[in-house]
């Protein structure tokens, strides 16, 4: 799919569609007047019949419009031309490709940035275009014997900005979309894939591929018996059910300055969780494949990271294994000794998340961290308090939280922030070790991320339980690629924050 950027009147616009907006109640936008002005009335009389009302959503596709050099035009309805916000306009634009798509329009012209969308400026808009345009497209057909192909597929859409000043930057917001966008999609790739594909070799060996393909990052891959030995007990208890050794994966990637402390993106592998001994229910296991969604969104990140080649140093670690019940599983009631030399009981092997986390916690503390974040699909209490709608943040550093909040804001990969604190430690407390590994049912997602905070006490650090976002469930069910955008966005504005210093 090739994007560009133009400036140019719509009734002069060579290509096989022009697509521009109609406002309820049956109100043109400023692109479609032109149109209408060009071609003699000719989208106005089409309002006055009441083909189309301009609610969110509602198209027409056109043919051969008087006077106009497109081969077809697509009125798009918008709602009301006050409401119009950043979540409709990602839909107009997702509703938008979806049609272009369907009727054959191999490329189109698009007027849609044009529109007033709060305060929002045009390098926002393109960016949300380009990124909303490849995640409507996108289609996993890589295990189907037949693909399910379009007949006649969009190829290229252009954007069409209001003044030619906003040419330059429109096309750096091309630029950013695209390495977003093809973070997403390896997200959302690795993710979908079945656990008998990818497991936690399957990961270290995408790791090293991704690592020859990009020159800026290097790969280092810990294999189960260098953590034994190492001392990672929690990892270790995690991963020794399965016939799949567990992996430590940590992607360097050096974009900034040598010397400049890096943010270290740590991701939960869990490449299948039957639960272990305290195994699941068998309905809806299957998504279970998608329990390794944090670590799948640090592939994905540091492969937006190194096509955009920012001016900052990162660092991606993935925690990797597979829960499974064998002889050799951890049983409920197992002690072990961390990384950091704390000892956990485990109440429940299906809280299996926080044990291989604590341990990559620990070990990404030689790397003197500027910022550390994790990212994992952790608690299905986070469902319950959020939704499917944002990702659960907790911190211990409230800038740190305030930039991952903007930039959600910003990308539209909200999170929203839940209290850590200390009293929440109680219910992590056991007679036999340091603490345990679970809290209980109330505030769930709390309790979890308390426990990861026991080894984050040497830098800036924030969690994000993305069990409600990483994936959807039923007829649609699939692979998100969240929290790529918010990562990338946070990324790019520290990229910017060091580049005015």
């Amino acid at each position: 799919m090739e994007f560009d950027v133009k400036s140019g009147s719509p009734a002069k616009q060579r290509s096989a569609c022009v697509v521009v907006a109609v406002f309820e109640p049956r109100k043109l936008s400023a692109a479609a007047i032109d149109i209408d002005e060009v071609s003699g009335g000719y989208l106005a009389g089409i309002l006055r019949r009441g083909d189309i009302e301009g609610k969110v959503g509602q198209t027409l596709l056109l043919h051969s419009v008087p006077n106009i050099l497109a081969d077809r035009v697509l009125l798009i309805g918008c709602g009301k031309e006050r409401d119009l916000n950043d979540s409709t306009y990602r839909k107009v634009i997702g509703k938008m490709v979806s049609t272009l798509q369907d009727t054959g329009s191999m490329e189109a012209v698009c007027f849609l940035p044009e529109l007033s969308v709060g305060k929002r400026d045009a390098h926002w808009k393109i960016k949300q275009a380009v990124e909303t345009a490849s995640e409507t497209l996108y289609n996993f057909d890589q295990l189907k014997s037949k693909k399910d192909a379009a007949r006649r597929p969009l190829r290229k859409l252009v954007f069409n900005v209001t003044t030619r000043k906003e040419l330059t930057e429109s096309a750096r917001a091309i630029e950013e979309a695209l390495s977003i966008a093809e973070g997403v999609k390896l997200t959302r790739d690795l993710a979908n894939l079945p656990p008998n594909i990818c497991h936690p070799t399957y990961l270290a060996q995408k790791a090293q591929e991704i690592a020859k393909a990009n020159k800026s990052i290097k790969t280092t891959i810990i294999d189960q018996a260098e953590l034994k030995k190492m001392g990672a007990g929690a990892f270790v208890a995690v991963a020794q059910g399965s016939d799949q050794p567990g992996k430590l994966i940590v992607m360097e990637y050096n974009g900034g300055k040598s010397g400049t402390a890096p943010i270290v993106l740590v991701g939960k592998g869990i490449t299948f969780d039957t639960g272990g001994i305290s195994i699941k229910p068998s309905e809806a296991m299957d998504e279970m494949k998608y329990d390794m969604g944090g670590a799948a969104s640090v592939f994905g990140t540091m492969t937006a990271l190194a096509k955009l080649g920012l001016p900052i140093n990162v660092i991606g670690v993935v925690a990797a294994a597979e829960n499974m019940p064998s002889g050799k599983a951890t049983r409920p009631g197992d002690i072990v000794t961390t990384l950091s030399g704390q000892t956990v009981e485990i109440l429940n092997t299906d809280a299996e998340g926080r044990l291989v986390l604590c341990d990559a916690l620990t070990y990404v503390e030689r790397f003197d961290p500027d910022t550390v974040i994790d990212i994992a699909t952790l608690t299905g209490a986070c469902i319950i308090a959020l939704g499917h709608q944002v990702s659960g943040m907790l911190s211990n550093h409230n800038p740190l939280a305030n930039e991952l909040f903007d930039a959600g804001e910003s990308s539209g990969d909200r999170v929203w922030r839940l209290p850590l604190y200390d009293e929440y430690h109680e219910q992590l407390e056991s007679p036999f070790a340091d603490f345990s590994n679970l809290g209980g049912r109330p505030a769930g997602t709390i309790t979890a991320a308390a426990f990861l905070s026991k080894f984050a006490k040497k830098f800036h650090w924030a969690h994000l339980d993305v069990a409600g976002t990483a994936w959807k469930s039923g007829k649609a069910k699939g692979a998100t690629g969240r929290p790529v955008p918010l990562l990338m966005q946070f990324l790019i504005d520290r990229a910017g924050k060091q580049k005015r210093k």
